[in-house]
C-alpha cells in the first residue's frame, strides 16, 4: 500500500516497534507523528526519517495521562486536519508475582497499555468516523491470549486491548474505519530493560526483530482482520489454547512458573 498523502500517528515511537514502524511507514510515503514521553529519543528517530523527505511531527506525550492525550490530539488535528492510521504501540511490563508487585505497579501497566490506547482512540475516532475512513492498529502481544505467571498484570492489559478492539470493530462496521490488533511473540527491543527483568534471559532463539513486527503493523493498517499474530505459525498455539485449554494451560503455566520461582531463590 502506498501511503503518500497519508498521515500516521504512532505512540511509543521513540524505540523498538514504534521506531521501526515509523521507518516502514515513511518508506511508503507517509507523514508520521511520533509520540512518546521522551522528547530527546523522538528527535533522534525524527532525524532518521529525514531521508524520506516526508512530514514528521515530534510530540512528547505520556499517553497514560488523559488530559495530555487530549492536548496532543487537539494539536495534531489542528496541524494535520485528520490522521489516516493510529498505531497504539506504547506499553511496558513489570515482571514479578502479583503478591510481590505493588498496586501502583499493576495500575501503571493498565494505565499505559490499555487506557493509553483508549484515550487515543476516543480522541481520534470522531474525526475518522466523520471522514468515513481510517484504521486503528493496536499492538498487543501473544500474551493477549495466554495468562502467564510473572506478567499477569501485563497479560491483563493485553487481554483488555484485544477484547476492546473486537467489540469496537463490530461497532465500526460500515463506518469506513477499521481495527486490527498485531500480536507478536517476544521481540528484541528495550522492553526488557526494566529492572524487574534484570535476572531473566533477555531473548529466546525464536524472538523477532522490531522490523519484522513493524512490517506486520503496516500490513495491519489496511487489513480487514481483527488480529494478526506474528509469526503466523503461533496462531496454532493460540487455537490449541482456546480449544483444549485443559491440556495446554498446565504446560504453559508450569514452564513460566519455574522461571518465576527461580528468580525468587
Amino acid at each position: 500500500m502506498n501511503f503518500t498523502n497519508k498521515t500516521v500517528l504512532i505512540t511509543g515511537a521513540s524505540s523498538g516497534i514504534g521506531e521501526a514502524s515509523a521507518i516502514e511507514f515513511s518508506k511508503k510515503g507517509a507523514s508520521v507523528i511520533l509520540v512518546s514521553r521522551d522528547k530527546a529519543k523522538l528527535e533522534l528517530v525524527s532525524k532518521k526519517l529525514e531521508q524520506f523527505k516526508n512530514k514528521v511531527l515530534v510530540y512528547p506525550c505520556d499517553v497514560s495521562v488523559k488530559s495530555k492525550v487530549e492536548s496532543m490530539s487537539k494539536c495534531v488535528l489542528e496541524k494535520f486536519d485528520h490522521i489516516d492510521t493510529l498505531v497504539n504501540n506504547a506499553g511496558f511490563a513489570v515482571y514479578g508475582s502479583v503478591s510481590d508487585l505493588s498496586i501502583e505497579e499493576i495500575e501503571s501497566q493498565m494505565q499505559t497499555n490499555y487506557f493509553g490506547m483508549v484515550y487515543c482512540i476516543k480522541n481520534f475516532l470522531p474525526s475518522m468516523i466523520k471522514q468515513r475512513s481510517g484504521h486503528i492498529v493496536n499492538v498487543a502481544s501473544v500474551a493477549a491470549s495466554f495468562g502467564l505467571p510473572g506478567i499477569a498484570s501485563y497479560c491483563a492489559s493485553k487481554f483488555a486491548m484485544l477484547g476492546f478492539s473486537e467489540g469496537l470493530k463490530h461497532e465500526l462496521k460500515n463506518t469506513g474505519v477499521g481495527v486490527t490488533v498485531v500480536s507478536p511473540i517476544m521481540v528484541r527491543t528495550n522492553f526488557f530493560d526494566h529492572p524487574s527483568f534484570e535476572t531473566m534471559p533477555k531473548y529466546s532463539p525464536t524472538s523477532l526483530s522490531a522490523k519484522t513486527v513493524a512490517k506486520a503493523v503496516v500490513k495491519a493498517s489496511s487489513s480487514s482482520r481483527l488480529e494478526i499474530i506474528v509469526p503466523s505459525v503461533v496462531r496454532a498455539a493460540v487455537w490449541a489454547k482456546h480449544t483444549i485449554p485443559y491440556a495446554i494451560n498446565p504446560i504453559i503455566g508450569s514452564a513460566f512458573k519455574k522461571q518465576l520461582d527461580s528468580m525468587k531463590k
